[in-house]
């Protein structure tokens, strides 16, 4: 009675291999979307805070509402590059790129809306000759986007958005300097927290 040849070594080496990274990678996944994103660069946020401090005080040194709007909106591009970036390199170096992070992925789709709002409304508020009002929507909305994300990521990101919407609340209701509590948010918020961050989970 014949028997059915048998497949050869290599094969079976090669289907195993297959099987052990198809399993791998499945419990990476499932073990991803139950924990928080950790990657957060503690030093991208110091330093990024930091360009708000100069951004600060030559947007309050403006004659026009055209060019303070534009300043904020340089330091808005600069200091994202730098939290983006320094935040990437973190997240290479640890093994898990941003771009193959669930978690990291379900952090950006819970703060993007809200900034997309914030950016539409702040648009709005401009060509309605509301610029004053623009420093209470920019910190209350990120605070709030801060939080809403912060469900995907450490415990002290929704702490700072918090503080960010207290801020914006100041910003809304007292008679106190726009560019110094802008300068408090978007610099000593983030300087704060960045360095307690890095403390706490690295740079």
């Amino acid at each position: 009675m014949k028997t059915a040849p048998r497949a050869p070594e290599s094969e079976k080496v090669a289907w195993l291999h297959h099987e052990a990274g198809e399993n791998l990678r499945f419990i990476r996944e499932s073990m991803e979307r139950g924990t928080v994103f950790t990657g957060l660069s503690g030093r991208g946020y110091v330093i990024g805070g930091f360009t708000a401090l100069p951004a600060a005080w030559l947007a309050a040194q403006q004659a026009s509402t055209d060019l303070w709007l534009g300043v904020w909106l340089l330091e808005l591009v600069l200091a994202t590059c730098v939290m983006l970036a320094f935040t990437a390199r973190k997240a290479r170096e640890s093994g898990t790129p941003l771009s193959s992070s669930i978690t990291s992925r379900k952090l950006l789709m819970a703060f993007v809306p809200a900034m997309l709002a914030g950016g539409l409304l702040s648009f709005h508020l401009h060509l309605a000759g509301a610029t004053k009002a623009l420093p209470a929507l920019w910190l209350t909305v990120y605070g709030a986007a801060v939080i809403t994300a912060g469900a995907w990521s450490i415990r002290l990101i929704p702490l700072m958005g918090a503080c960010f919407m207290l801020l914006g609340a100041l910003a809304a209701f007292t008679p106190l300097n726009q560019d110094v509590l802008l300068a408090l948010g978007f610099g000593g918020l983030h300087m704060g927290f960045g360095l307690w961050i890095w403390r706490a989970h690295g740079g």
